[in-house]
């Protein structure tokens, strides 16, 4: 198992399965979260040529690499990508899952929160083969 973590305070660090990044506010300033739970996290587990993604929290501009990379670790033939549990998804989250669609053609699924349903239905991907109904 894979889990990759953004926290909002804390420096770089990087371990066998967890990556932590800091994030600034737009002033420059800095928050301490003091041991808040993560904003974001992507955990893969594999099962055969199976790799099931759990993405929590807030897929954007600076975590939604982190999600296909920690989906694209585990050499796979089928995903899944659960994102029941995101908060926020933007753009760079669409691109992201695009790219995923287009790196597994037939063969990636997609179980979407309310949130992530409505931004894919909004920009037009809401008819998508691999995207599954709420």
């Amino acid at each position: 198992m894979t889990t990759a973590y953004l926290r909002g305070a804390g420096g770089l660090r990087h371990g066998p399965a967890v990556v932590a990044v800091t994030t600034g506010l737009c002033n420059g300033g800095r928050v301490d979260l003091g041991g808040a739970p993560p904003v974001f996290s992507a955990r893969a587990e594999v099962t055969g040529d199976h790799v099931r993604v759990t993405v929590t929290g807030e897929v954007d501009m600076a975590t939604a690499d982190t999600m296909v990379q920690t989906t694209l670790r585990e050499p796979a033939r089928q995903v899944t990508l659960d994102l029941r549990a995101v908060t926020f998804f933007d753009s760079a989250a669409i691109h992201a899952v695009v790219q995923l669609a287009r790196r597994f053609p037939g063969a990636l699924t997609v179980f979407p929160s309310r949130q992530v349903s409505r931004v894919l239905e909004i920009s037009g991907l809401g008819d998508q083969e691999w995207l599954r109904p709420l």
